[in-house]
C-alpha cells in the first residue's frame, strides 16, 4: 500500500496562488494514477484533478480547468496541485489519492475508485 501526506494548504486572498503538494510512500509511486479531491463544509467530496502514471494524461473538473494545474515527479513520489486565481468557492480541505486501477477518461473523476487517500490540507480563500 502507499501513504500520501498532503501539505502547502493555507490563506491566501482570492487571485493568490497556492501549491500543494502530496508525498507518497510505500509501495511503488509510479504504480499508481493520483487525484485531487476537495470537500467543503455541509458538501461531497468533489474531484478537483487527476494524472496518469507516466503524466501522460491529465483531467479536471470543469470548475478549475484553466487555473489549476496537476503535475506529478515520480523520481521524488511527490504529486502537486498549482492552483492560480483562487476562488473565495475553491476553499475546502484538498485530498489527494491514488489509485491502482486503470480507467478511462472520466472515471478517474469517482471518489470511489482511488485505494488510497491523505489527510487533507484546509485551503482558505478570503474574499
Amino acid at each position: 500500500q502507499v501513504q500520501l501526506v498532503e501539505s502547502g494548504g493555507g490563506l491566501v486572498q482570492a487571485g493568490d496562488s497556492l501549491r500543494l503538494s502530496c508525498a507518497a510512500s510505500g509501495r511503488t509511486f509510479s504504480a499508481y494514477a493520483m487525484g485531487w479531491f476537495r470537500q467543503a463544509p455541509g458538501k461531497e467530496r468533489e474531484f478537483v484533478a487527476a494524472i496518469s502514471r507516466g503524466s501522460t494524461t491529465t483531467y479536471y473538473a470543469d470548475s478549475v480547468k484553466g487555473r489549476f494545474t496537476i503535475s506529478r515527479d515520480n523520481a521524488k513520489t511527490t504529486v502537486y496541485l498549482q492552483m492560480n486565481s483562487l476562488k473565495p468557492e475553491d476553499e475546502a480541505v484538498y485530498y489527494c489519492a491514488a489509485t491502482l486501477g486503470y480507467y478511462s477518461g472520466g472515471l478517474y473523476a469517482k471518489r470511489e475508485l482511488y485505494n488510497y487517500w491523505g489527510q487533507g490540507t484546509q485551503v482558505t480563500v478570503s474574499s
